[in-house]
């Protein structure tokens, strides 16, 4: 299994990427990674070649640069040559940190959807109390979506779950303002009718204020309100975590009292860190591209290429493809 990852991509680009993935290939021993990227300074960091290869370029997607015209006028950007390794059949899947629209457009354009999937979805399994997670789509690849859109979401990260979280009947929910059945706007009212004749375990509607207590295993909704709720998460989380950092240094009592409960809040944080999960999924494309935080440490990028190889692995996009045909 070959995966290629966007060396340059991400904010600790290329040093975290490569450690990241040099302990992958340590881990995997059926895996092997190419690192497309400046050759150059991807070696600085690159203390292991067995099964680490290389492909040059000088030119990268920067964050400030517009998705679509960059993916089109960089040809050679090290993210549009990792997608296109895929396209050729060079390369099993692709990952990158970088610009999150540029991913988007590369998945589309370079990679291609599934046929029969309208619309692509960036789903990232999110942290819940219970430690178990929850995936969350569409964040962010469309802002409108059709009732069969979410159909079609709740398909793709229904069998997601089943093959690489390993939960045997995942229960799909749909994200609302209320449980009641009749709640909603339009589309979440057709998209109700939907779902519950889509033959996957669709429990009914989810409020927001119960996805972290692990209300469903899958969460649909159009990427307008989930990239909302996405990063309403993020802030609340970094925000708690501040304000529980300012009380604890605030005197000596406090200290003292941080030091005793430095252990345990570790594992809250840890606990809360959806990077542990993976990446987000680019869900809707011939292959796994998989778009990992842009802050991703060598821990993260570590865990998207394991979740990356567990899509492959276990057959994620025919098994989506099998589906949506035989609807």
């Amino acid at each position: 299994m070959k995966i290629a990852i966007d060396a340059m991509g991400g904010d600790n680009a290329p040093k975290e990427v490569v450690l990241g993935a040099i302990k992958a290939v340590r881990e995997f021993s059926d895996l092997e990674i190419l690192l497309v990227g400046n050759e150059t300074e991807i070696n600085n960091h690159l203390t292991e070649s067995e099964r680490v290869f290389i492909l040059h370029t000088e030119e990268k997607i920067l964050a400030t640069d517009e998705p679509v015209r960059a993916v089109r006028r960089k040809k050679t950007a090290s993210m549009v040559l990792a997608a296109q390794q895929v396209a050729d059949g060079a390369a099993d899947a692709c990952i990158s940190a970088g610009n999150t629209g540029a991913l988007m457009a590369a998945g589309l354009f370079v990679v291609g959807r599934i046929e029969g999937i309208e619309r692509p979805a960036l789903a990232p399994t999110l942290p819940t109390i219970d430690g178990k997670g929850f995936v969350l789509l569409d964040v962010g690849a469309n802002s409108d979506a059709k009732p069969e859109h979410l159909l079609q979401f709740a398909i793709m990260g229904s069998v997601y779950s089943q093959n690489v979280r390993g939960i045997a009947a995942p229960r799909v929910g749909l994200l609302n303002i209320g449980t009641e059945e009749k709640k909603g706007n339009e589309l979440t009212k057709h998209a109700f009718d939907l779902l519950k004749e889509a033959g996957i375990n669709f429990i009914g509607n989810v409020e927001a204020r119960d996805l972290l207590e692990g209300a469903a295993d899958v969460v649909v909704t159009d990427g307008f309100t989930g990239n909302m709720v996405l990063k309403t998460i993020e802030g609340t989380a970094m925000s708690v975590f501040s304000m529980l950092k300012t009380a604890l240094t605030s005197n000596l009592k406090s200290k003292l009292a941080a030091a005793v409960l430095k252990p345990e809040l570790r594992v809250i944080k840890n606990q809360m860190d959806y990077s542990e999960y993976g990446g987000a999924g680019l869900f809707g494309l011939k292959a796994p591209v998989i778009k990992a935080h842009g802050s991703s440490d060598a821990n993260a990028i570590f865990n998207a290429i394991r979740q990356t190889r567990e899509m492959v692995q276990h057959n994620v996009i025919k098994n989506i493809s099998s589906m949506v045909e035989n609807r």
